[in-house]
């Protein structure tokens, strides 16, 4: 996608001035995560490095890259800075203080780094709205060290996840599908790492994903079909290799899926009508709302699988498709 595509597509655009804040205040994703900035990042944590003392691509190089690569694909938008939520601390010393106890290390003494980050970052000038919610252009990438080697020395592709789609503004939940997302995309430098990025960018399609997203509006299940499905959902993760071989992946676990049975009577925006009914853009809202409890290296890969599963649900009820969870 280009700027200029950009400009012309037919989508009715809001450009509201905002103050320069960090993107969704609120948290996109809240498993044993926490709150932090690049300022922060960029300024106490180390950097891991390869076998041969070469540094890795930072946490903060990468969302640099993405933020730069964003301004040039994007010049015309107003694009707010990144919300970035950090997991699985490692922490350590400073050689000077090997011997002390944990308790009298002082702050210049001790190192931190995170092992795992996921980032967002929000184009608010770029809205849309579905079913009642407006959504916005949200771009972002997610990070985990303990997907690269790094006992080797520096020269292996590391691996990075990037995406772009849209963020519901009523929920935080992240709309994403497949053609706007890398989740296995490896780079040896930022160079690497920036061009694939902007490959993505520019091949993202933004009239097909929203007109994907609001065909999920016009397509209801009811209450029994609801009840199968999330029964299907239960018997999934138990049912024997050769057995899934032959049914749509569904990379949700108990967790997630006691999540949305809870939310199908509880959430305010997306909860089920009042004769048991509810469309498909709202189920897709409560898987997207349960993946908050994913961990940050699961997180992106059950955002594009909530998006397959909801397609082939809707196919499957539209088009009279045969689907193993509505059966």
């Amino acid at each position: 996608m280009n700027t200029t595509t950009l400009e012309l597509m037919p989508i009715k655009r809001s450009y509201i001035p905002f103050e320069e804040i960090p993107s969704t205040a609120r948290p996109f994703i809240e498993a044993n995560t926490l709150q932090s900035s690049l300022q922060e990042i960029k300024a106490e944590h180390i950097i891991p490095v390869f076998k041969d003392n070469e540094p890795v691509i930072s946490h903060s190089d990468f969302i640099e890259t993405v933020m730069s690569v964003a301004n040039d694909v994007f010049p015309l938008q107003h694009i707010l800075s990144p919300n970035i939520r950090l997991s699985h601390p490692i922490q350590g010393r400073i050689p000077s203080a090997k011997n002390k106890l944990s308790r009298d290390l002082l702050d210049h003494e001790k190192t931190l780094h995170y092992e795992r980050m996921a980032f967002v970052i929000e184009i608010p000038s770029v809205t849309e709205t579905i079913g009642g919610n407006q959504i916005s252009l949200t771009i972002g990438g997610v990070k985990a060290y303990n997907l690269d080697n790094l006992s080797l020395k520096k020269g292996t592709g590391e691996v990075f996840k990037v995406f772009i789609g849209f963020q519901n503004k009523v929920c935080t939940n992240m709309c994403v599908w497949s053609d706007g997302c890398k989740a296995d995309l490896k780079a040896r430098s930022i160079e690497e790492l920036r061009n694939a990025i902007y490959s993505l960018f520019n091949s993202y399609n933004i009239d097909h994903h929203i007109k994907s997203l609001k065909t999920l509006t016009n397509c209801n299940i009811s209450e029994q079909q609801f009840v199968q499905l999330i029964g299907r959902c239960k018997l999934y993760q138990y049912l024997p290799p050769n057995l899934k071989a032959n049914i749509p992946f569904l990379a949700f676990g108990d967790t997630q899926v006691s999540t949305i049975c809870r939310d199908y009577y509880r959430d305010k925006s997306f909860c089920r009508n009042d004769d048991g009914s509810i469309n498909l853009w709202k189920v897709y809202n409560l898987f997207t709302e349960a993946n908050k409890s994913s961990y940050i290296d699961t997180f992106l890969d059950r955002s594009v699988n909530a998006f397959q599963f909801i397609e082939g649900i809707k196919n499957a009820v539209k088009h009279n498709q045969a689907n193993w969870f509505l059966q």
